[in-house]
């Protein structure tokens, strides 16, 4: 690699210069603005068997080829940076918005260099790190399982020992509520199907274990009809069906239902955003001890608004997860990467209105699998482009 400095009287002019001479290959590292003209510093990207020529009377600086060298690029972007922040700090003089965009030139330009480096030195771990951000599965994840490969394994056999390794991270609940019982609060954004999963496994616990031992509460007071769904339910199903205006009432209501087995709480649906989350799960806390929040998400949300939600309701302090509308979602590896990141386990599926028949127990294996399968049917693709970005900081597979 090597640094070579151009001058020209102005930035339009030297960077058409660059662009001639040095082509796509050319990484700007720094600019300064002298007194006739500008000064640009560039670094040029060789193969290992040429010789670039020195420029007359200004020798070239050379960097060592691979991941030693782009470590050593990093330092010396870093090193100017630093010099141009002095420079700038000592006259008074802001970056300006032209420095900002040769910023993020460079750091285009220096990731696709390291991608590329990546992908000439470590060819099974790059094309796995292609397939793993087509399925959804974040850049951390993947890079993760990528770098815990053995030696010596050839493409079919890393492929399905990073989906078991991603399966063993994904923690699952089995079907105890439908076993055993238990008081359980669903909380999460309107619309993600909480109604519709109470309904769902209040069914499946009616076919078990029959009707006497079930105790429906609606507190879901801002959706119109909720509380007539509640008790409709609980006329088809012959079980008690209460409904509270505010969750102070709750306590009293779970006093009366003290005898029975399994209760299912639905409540207001609270966005991430929404400033009564925090209130409204400190409630739900204080009325039991035994009492669990599930976190209910739709697949089909937008993988950065899954991460958002997982990650508030986390801090607001769920138990599990439930995860509806699999049948709807165009990518479900986002979604588990969101529950992998925040530890919380899943509890159920469900992929349809069938009552009970589109509720199932999670099992971890079955939901990497069926992100596999559903990024293979609608043909997911990575461009370079994109996982030059996501991957050119993964730094393991030097060694």
């Amino acid at each position: 690699m090597q640094i070579k400095k151009y001058f020209a009287p102005d930035m339009r002019q030297a960077m058409r210069a660059i662009r001639e001479e040095q082509g796509p290959d050319a990484v700007i590292l720094a600019n300064r603005t002298l007194a006739d003209g500008v000064e640009i510093s560039v670094a040029i990207d060789h193969d290992l068997g040429s010789t670039p020529a020195p420029t007359a009377g200004r020798p070239a600086a050379e960097e060592p080829s691979g991941c030693n060298g782009l470590q050593g690029f990093r330092e010396l972007l870093a090193r100017r940076e630093a010099a141009q922040a002095a420079e700038a700090a000592a006259t008074g003089t802001p970056i300006n918005e032209e420095l900002r965009t040769l910023r993020r030139m460079l750091e285009t330009q220096l990731a696709a260099l390291a991608w590329n480096d990546l992908t000439r030195r470590a060819p099974l771990a790059t094309e796995l790190l292609r397939e793993l951000s087509e399925i959804g599965f974040t850049p951390e994840l993947a890079a993760r399982v990528a770098d815990a490969l053995p030696p010596g394994v050839d493409f079919t056999a890393a492929r399905r020992l990073a989906i078991a390794r991603i399966a063993d991270q994904l923690a699952t609940t089995g079907d105890r509520w439908s076993e055993f019982g238990g008081l359980v609060a669903f909380v999460g954004p309107p619309g993600a199907g909480k109604t519709s999963v109470i309904a769902k496994l209040a069914a499946r616990w009616v076919l078990r274990h029959g009707n006497g031992e079930l105790a429906l509460i609606s507190a879901d007071v801002d959706r119109v009809g909720s509380i007539e769904e509640t008790a409709h339910l609980g006329r088809l199903l012959g079980v008690r069906a209460y409904n509270v205006e505010t969750l102070d009432e709750l306590p009293a209501v779970l006093t009366r239902v003290a005898s029975a087995r399994l209760v299912l709480i639905d409540t207001t649906g609270v966005g991430p955003r929404d400033g009564r989350l925090a209130a409204t799960v400190r409630a739900l806390r204080s009325t039991s001890a035994t009492l669990e929040v599930a976190l209910t998400l739709a697949a089909s949300t937008q993988a950065g608004a899954l991460e958002e939600a997982v990650g508030t309701f986390g801090d607001a302090g769920q138990s599990a997860c439930v995860l509806t509308k699999l049948d709807e979602a165009a990518s479900l590896g986002g979604a588990l990467s969101a529950l992998i990141r925040a530890r919380l386990p899943i509890a159920y599926v469900s992929e349809g209105r069938r009552v009970p028949d589109d509720l199932r127990v999670a099992r971890s294996l079955d939901l990497v699998s069926t992100a596999v399968l559903l990024a293979e049917r609608l043909g997911a693709a990575a461009d370079e482009d994109l996982l030059s970005r996501r991957f050119h900081g993964v730094a393991h597979v030097c060694a």
